[in-house]
Order: C-alpha cells, then structure tokens, then sequence
C-alpha cells in the first residue's frame, strides 16, 4: 500500500460517491417536479463544494494518490474498495463536480416530461463518472464504468429527438464492445498478477505478447469511447439525438474516460506495446483531427458541428499522450479539461437556441446578434476558445502539445496543425452566421436575450476559459509530479524502444 495516502479524517472521496445514489433515492418516493429540479440542484452544488477542498489539500509534490480509503470488500476473491487520487485524476473529479450543477440548471426549462426520472439519471451518473477516476481496484472500477453505460442510455432514448432509440442503441453497443475487451483485458492482468489492484498492476514486468494483446483490448476499448478515428461513427448520431444536457455530459466528461484510461492503464501497465504502436496510434490521431475539422467544416447542423469538432480536439488530445513526453502529456491534461469546458458551452449554446427556435440548422440561427447581444458575447468568446484563439485555455493546452509533438516528430506535428486551422474555419463560420448572417432572422419573435439562469450557466465556464488560459500554472502543477512519474515509468520499462521512438522524423 505504499502507493496510496490513506485519509484519516473525513471520506470525502466516498461521500463523492454515494451522496448522489442517497439524493436519487430521495427522488424515486418523491412525486413533486419542483422539488426534483431543486434537491437535485441542491446535492449536486453540495458534491461541488465538498470537492474543492481535494485541490486545496492536493500535494503536488508527491506521485502517490492520495485521499486514499481502503477496504476489504470480498476477501476471498481479493477484491477491495480501494479509492485514491492524484494529479492525473484530480482535475478531471473537479470538472465532472463542478459541470454538473450547471447541467441541472441547463434542463431547468428544457426537460418537460419525466422530470424526476431525468433527475435520477443524472445523479446516478455523476456517481459512475466519479467512480471512474478515483477507483483504484480493477473490479470496483470496471463496475463503475459500466453502470455508466444505463442512464445515459436512458437519456438519449427516453430525452432525445426523432431518432432517439438509434442513436441510444448504437452508443450503447459500441461502448459495450468495447467494455468487453476491456473486461478480457482486466481479468488477463489478474490471472498473471493474482490482484485486482490498479497501482500494483503498473510497474510489472509482462512478456511482449502479453503485453501486445492486453495492450490491444484497453486500445479498442477506450479509442471507442474517445472516440478515436476510425471508431467515432457512434459519437454524432449520440449528441444530435442527445438533449442539451446529454450532449454536455458526453463532451465533457464520457469522452474523458477514453483517454483517461490510456494515461492510467495503457501508458503504466503496458508500456512497451505502447512504444511499438505509437507511430500508428499518432497516425490515427492526425487522422482524426483533419477529419473532424473537414467534416465539421461542411455541416449546417450546430451540434453536428460541435460533435465533429470533439473529434478533431480529442484527436490533438491523444496526439499528445502518444508522443510521451512532459509537453505533450500535459497539455493532453489540459486539453481534456478545456475541451470539457469549451465544447459543453458550445452545446449549451446550441441548446438556448433549441429552445426558442426549435431548430438545429445555422439558416435558423442567423442574424440573431442584435437580438440577443448576451448570447452572441458568451458564443464569441466559447468560440474562439474552441479554435485556440490566444488568451483563451484552448491555446495553453494545443501549444503545449503541439511543443511536445515537434519534440517527438516534426513530420506527426506538422501534419496536426492544419486541425488548427480548419478549427478556425468552421468556428468563425457559425459565429458569422449566427451574428450577422441575415438581414433578418425567420423567428424574432421568440429571440429573447439570456435571462438569468441562463447567465449563471455559462458564466462559470467562461471564468475558467479566461483563467486557464492567462494564468495555466495552477493546473499544470497539480499534474506535473504525476505525470513526470508516469513517463518515468514507462521510460525505465523500455529504455530500448525509446531510444528507437526518439528517431522518428
């Protein structure tokens, strides 16, 4: 155990957890839709706050996790309820805490049917999702991603447009495709290791074609929930269909678990099968952010934009993880981060014009600049965080990677910064429309400006767009320590192979 920090005092990382299963039970002998909407405010703003003191205790100078709990769970099986954080995980606990009472106060309004049903769902899920990052016992946490899978689908099935059940139904067999291999992966560890343990499962020494096939299962299973190219034909029909508040979670924080897993599991675990697929996973990546920047460019569907855009951004993002250095990795963190925070305002966006135009299309949107000056301000500038405009957190986190993959290849970099140029393309595009696009817009009779819940929903998330992006270092310092741990792991597994990575053009 002397990988984790056990926390003496007060469990807060459990208290993260099973406050949102205790509000959805309150929910389900509940029948009031304003008492839904409030208590599920309520416990959401109070998992908030109760994890902003993870980031004020963090201690940055240690690789261990910390906040640790430990219990037996199933002792004959040599299962436990381990639970831990650290830099690489911390961050991304905040930014699912901190997103969530913003999603509640986004369906305020939007969700008319099924209110406390949709409440439960969303609780259920921050329980799962936060599960996710700080479970450090195999069993533990692959039950937790699992359980994800259940009320997202119910989100878009039940929350969603026309072709709710299809988009529903293909996301939940990708993911679950994926979740399979993932288990085949988990259980082959345990059989060569006799744990379940996460940490004592990095740092082992496994054969080459062990690690190759185990590396190969977790690859699958996380490009998919990326979604990587050439596996993200789930990822647009999934936000089209999604409600407002499906789409943000899915951006934000689903898409987070994917390369999450490659940081925790792939990088540690397997490093030398990482080596020797490197180039080919840098190759997908590069091909995935031209061909979410191209595609993105053609559509006059917002949220098929923004949903194409998440794969051209996640691309950069395991651009960055692949090339294996301290630039690199680090701003793949903080890409995460910002892409959470960017791309869910921009769904948020959307859903504000959803709600009084009914429609998706930019021919709907046009115009809508002097009419509504409050939303075009906060669309401009989640606009120009999306395409990386200086001074915005979208800007810290692709120059800290495109740095680090100049350092790796100059050929692999070079060929990603078209993916910045085309951002520009499509999101000054929307942005011209939506401003001054018409001479006048078909609907101004229902374009009222921002109210304040409104306001207060995207407020937040532009605090931390300008302050990410003039003042990263409170960040980058949470993960440093913990990343400079990681790549040592790997470096001191396959000193060979990385001597050979180096030489890559």
């Amino acid at each position: 155990m002397d990988f984790l920090i056990l926390n003496e005092g007060f469990r807060t990382l459990s208290a993260l957890l099973v406050l949102p299963l205790a509000g959805a039970i309150v929910l389900l002998i509940s029948s009031s839709v304003t008492f839904a909407r409030l208590w599920t405010l309520l416990i959401t703003t109070i998992i908030a706050a109760l994890s902003l003191p993870l980031y004020w205790g963090f201690d940055v100078s240690t690789a261990r996790y910390q906040f640790g709990e430990h219990l037996a769970w199933i002792p004959s099986l040599n299962i436990n309820y381990t639970l831990g954080l650290d830099g690489i995980s911390l961050l991304l606990v905040l930014l699912t805490t901190l997103l969530m009472p913003i999603c509640v106060l986004a369906s305020w309004k939007y969700i008319k049917t099924r209110v406390r049903e949709f409440m439960v769902c969303l609780l259920i899920l921050e329980t799962s999702m936060l599960g996710v990052f700080i479970a450090l016992d195999f069993v533990l946490f692959y039950i937790l991603w699992e359980a994800m899978l259940i009320p997202m689908y119910l989100l878009i099935a039940i929350w969603g447009g026309p072709r709710k059940v299809y988009a529903a139904t293909k996301f939940f067999l990708y993911t679950l495709a994926g979740s399979v291999l993932l288990l085949v992966a988990i259980i082959a560890l345990y059989i060569k290791t006799g744990s379940w343990s996460i940490p004592l499962m990095m740092g082992q020494e496994y054969s080459t074609l062990f690690q190759t096939l185990v590396f190969l299962a977790f690859f699958l299973a996380f490009a998919i929930k990326v979604p990587m190219f050439p596996f993200h034909t789930w990822l647009p029909a999934a936000h089209v269909e999604a409600p407002t508040v499906g789409s943000v979670i899915l951006a934000s924080i689903l898409l987070k678990m994917g390369t999450y897993g490659f940081l925790r599991f792939c990088l540690p675990i397997t490093p030398a099968a990482t080596l020797t697929f490197m180039p080919y996973i840098l190759g997908l990546s590069v091909a995935g952010i031209l061909y979410g920047g191209f595609t993105a460019l053609a559509q006059s569907d917002m949220k098929k934009l923004i949903a194409y855009s998440s794969v051209g951004h996640m691309g950069f993002v395991t651009l960055g993880i692949f090339v294996l250095n301290t630039q690199g990795v680090e701003g793949a963190l903080l890409q995460m981060i910002n892409h959470g925070v960017t791309t869910g305002a921009l769904f948020l966006c959307v859903g504000l014009i959803y709600e009084r135009t009914h429609s998706r299309e930019l021919d709907a949107a046009e115009g809508i600049g002097k009419f509504m000056p409050i939303y075009i301000t906060f669309l401009a500038f989640f606009s120009m965080s999306s395409l990386a405009f200086p001074g915005t957190n979208s800007f810290i986190g692709e120059f800290l990677i495109l740095a680090g993959g100049f350092s790796q290849s100059k050929i692999v970099a070079g060929c990603a910064i078209p993916g910045a140029v085309l951002a520009a393309a499509y999101m000054l595009r929307m942005l011209q429309r939506i401003t001054w696009g018409a001479k006048s817009n078909p609907h101004p009779e229902i374009l009222s400006d921002l109210n304040l819940r409104e306001v207060f929903t995207l407020a937040p998330l532009l605090v931390f767009v300008f302050w990410i992006g003039l003042r990263p270092e409170p960040f980058l310092s949470v993960m440093h320590t913990s990343v400079a741990h990681l790549l040592e792991q790997v470096h001191q597994a396959t000193p060979h192979l990385m001597t050979a990575a180096n030489l890559l053009p």
